[in-house]
């Protein structure tokens, strides 16, 4: 594409150029990048202009090396930073943009995530994720029912064994009842379990200790790459290398305050049992 302007058009061409290169169909392409078959047609013939975020997934399903992925992607990153409403991904149904996160954290080796609102959703059980998506504005039942569903067929990525995941959760979080006693408890006797497999560590901030920032948001950090962050509106993705190392400082300061195995344990046991009758 060279010094040319951007387009949706020369985008589209370029992606669809790659695609028929490959072999693949577009059903094929789509399925693997978790959008429908419709929406990759409109990329390709220009009458969507694609996120990165999009592109990265359709290059990532048509098996373009590290190397051509990081190249093309550099002309796509005109603006580096996007911000998605929440209402639109709501329009488009919750339980599809819990299918893009699952395509993303697939292609991802090291997961850091800093949670100071609710805990992660890698983590959660069926019943607090129902929970979850029940709080305003609350979901229609078959939609909550898709959504929580998704959001549990995520949560194989833990059991791969093939990639990192470093949880930093407030001890706030853990105290905090947007569902039944009982299954607060039930939600802290998972973390404690994940905590022991191979490739995942959660570490608590303790309310007892100092706070290294203020927790104003959630994110989460897809490799060196990626920075995904909620905010109450919108869910913002940014690939600028100076954001991405300032979420990284962030999170480091954040952990390094953070309670970790046996500690971490014993603090999240506590709470549970305070939960129990």
């Amino acid at each position: 594409m060279g010094a040319a302007p951007l387009t949706a058009d020369s985008i589209g061409k370029a992606l669809r150029a790659l695609r028929t290169a490959s072999g693949l169909t577009g059903e094929t392409v789509a399925r693997r990048s978790s959008m429908s078959a419709a929406k990759l047609s409109k990329i390709e013939n220009g009458r969507t202009m694609p996120t990165v975020r999009d592109v990265e997934l359709i290059l990532s399903a048509l098996n373009v090396s590290e190397a051509a992925k990081e190249q093309f992607l550099a002309t796509v990153r005109a603006e580096v930073t996007e911000a998605t409403a929440w209402r639109l991904l709501r329009r488009m149904g919750p339980w599809k943009h819990q299918q893009a996160i699952r395509a993303i954290e697939k292609t991802t080796v090291t997961l850091r995530l800093f949670q100071g609102q609710l805990i992660p959703g890698l983590l959660q059980t069926p019943e607090y994720a129902t929970a979850v998506f029940s709080l305003p504005p609350a979901l229609p039942a078959e939609t909550r029912a898709r959504t929580v569903a998704a959001r549990l067929e995520r949560q194989a990525v833990l059991y791969e064994g093939i990639r990192a995941f470093h949880f930093v959760v407030c001890e706030h979080v853990l105290r905090w009842l947007i569902c039944e006693p009982a299954v607060m408890a039930v939600q802290l006797d998972r973390l404690v379990s994940l905590s022991r497999l191979p490739g995942v560590t959660i570490g608590v901030v303790p309310l007892s200790g100092r706070m290294p920032d203020f927790p104003m948001t959630c994110f989460s950090l897809h490799d060196d790459r990626l920075v995904m962050i909620e905010t109450f509106h919108s869910e913002v993705t940014t690939r600028d290398p100076k954001d991405v190392r300032l979420y990284l400082d962030t999170f480091e300061r954040f952990s390094e305050a953070a309670l970790y195995g046996d500690e971490m344990r014993v603090l999240v046991e506590e709470i549970r049992d305070g939960f129990l009758p």
